[in-house]
């Protein structure tokens, strides 16, 4: 398979290869233009014989790739790409941005100076397109950093905060093997890209399935929190920080969140220890490196705030991926005020989705497992151990985990469900069919 576009000349040449970068061309073109106006691409697929390679329209292989989200949509992939190539074992920060965020996009490049895969939302109405492309034309000609470094992906659409569509668009055209899911409210303060690209154990960990966390802190003080060039660069100062209550765990006032990392653990670590999250559950959201092709990708159905990064690591946690904390290396918070009637109003929704995805991912990875005689090993353990403390599936998780691995379920296609359910086994006497009920549109009959 390969990918190519027709011949397109932006008004945005001089950011290629050889092009000037020392000072943006004039816009020639409308914005809205140079969204609707680039040619689509073409998806060629090569065969076993002679025959010349088929051939898919750019827009059909994409609207298939992020099938689960809310549509009509129009992604636009290196809307602008970076001049230079990253080595396949980089690690690319992959991150989303919206335009009143572009400045503390613009600290991150300058401190992170690698690979960054970056989606930004366009709402689809003229006059927000203008005005954002033009604050981004401006932004990627404010630092050489940039075009060297920045591969930018657009979606044009009018749906707002599809926030797990725009983190799998990010990691879908990183061009590393390794990537780091960031929000882009948090400074690197420590060098951690270098220790693991020099590390053969630790590359070997990432490919064997293992996503290390890099713990996040924030200044108890909110105001203290808003200027990254004071931040510690060094646990020893860190700890200080720590110790004297200046800075503590990210939203220690939500203690699931973060908890499981076991901040203890971490500020008495010794120097260069890894160590595993043996205390998970379900809302834990840290941020991870991993690799890029493996893990699942975040469910798209979770809209607006709430739940939908814990979701994503819900289900990269339970296919079987061992959390390893880099007990040297931390990122800090850069505070800022939140939009909290929004919150409120879109964390009850993912609130109610949460709970049915929990349900009918762990269905998803007991049959996974079971049927691949994989579930009573390592591979399996996550979804054995967490599986079984789901109200839901409890039952049916601790049977499986427990006695033949004889389970046969019928899960929907695409992960919606259209309201029914379905379920049978080799030990129908020994499964509990009620433990289903309170899934609502999870399975299907296929």
């Amino acid at each position: 398979m390969y990918y190519g576009h027709n011949l397109f000349t932006s008004s945005f040449s001089w950011l290629a290869p050889g092009g000037k970068q020392n000072a943006p061309a004039p816009l020639a073109r409308t914005h809205h233009d140079l969204i609707h106006g680039i040619p689509p691409g073409t998806i060629f697929w090569n065969s076993s014989t002679q025959q010349p390679a088929a051939e898919t329209p750019e827009d059909l292989f994409l609207s298939k790739a992020f099938s689960n989200s809310m549509r009509p949509s129009k992604i636009i992939p290196y809307f602008y790409r970076a001049t230079n190539r990253p080595a396949a074992n980089d690690i690319t920060m992959t991150t989303l941005i919206t335009s009143n965020r572009f400045h503390v996009f613009s600290r991150l490049v300058e401190r992170y100076q690698g690979p960054i895969s970056v989606a930004i939302h366009v709402k689809n109405v003229t006059s927000h397109v203008d005005d954002l492309l033009a604050s981004l034309h401006t932004l990627y000609a404010s630092s050489p950093l940039m075009a060297a470094h920045v591969d930018v992906h657009l979606i044009v659409d009018v749906f707002d905060r599809q926030f797990n569509t725009w983190r799998n668009v990010a990691r879908f055209f990183a061009r590393t093997d390794y990537v780091m899911m960031l929000d882009i409210d948090f400074s690197l303060c420590t060098d951690f890209r270098r220790v693991i690209r020099e590390s053969a154990d630790l590359r070997g960990r990432l490919d064997e399935g293992v996503a290390f966390v890099i713990t996040a802190f924030e200044y108890t003080n909110l105001e203290e929190g808003t200027n990254q060039e004071v931040f510690p660069r060094t646990k020893e100062d860190l700890l200080d920080l720590v110790n004297v209550g200046r800075i503590g765990m990210f939203h220690a006032s939500w203690q699931p969140g973060h908890n499981s990392t076991e901040y203890a653990k971490y500020y008495g670590a010794a120097p260069g220890e890894v160590y595993e999250v043996t205390r998970y559950q379900p809302a834990y959201e840290p941020y991870i490196v991993m690799k890029k092709d493996g893990p699942p990708w975040c469910d798209e159905r979770f809209i607006g705030y709430g739940g939908n990064k814990a979701a994503c690591l819900f289900e990269i946690y339970l296919s079987g991926i061992s959390f390893q904390v880099l007990a040297d290396h931390f990122i800090i918070h850069q505070n800022h005020q939140y939009e909290e009637t929004i919150r409120k109003n879109e964390r009850k929704h993912n609130r109610k989705l949460y709970s049915e995805f929990k349900e009918e991912t762990c269905l998803k990875y007991l049959k996974t497992y079971a049927d691949a005689g994989l579930l009573n090993t390592p591979l399996g353990r996550n979804a054995r151990e967490e599986c079984v403390k789901i109200k839901g599936v409890a039952k049916i998780a601790r049977q499986v985990s427990g006695g033949p691995l004889g389970l046969s379920i019928s899960l929907p296609r695409g992960g919606r469900g259209g309201g029914g359910e379905c379920i049978s086994s080799a030990t129908d006497s020994a499964m509990d069919i009620g433990a289903l009920a309170g899934i609502e549109a999870s399975l299907t009959q296929t």
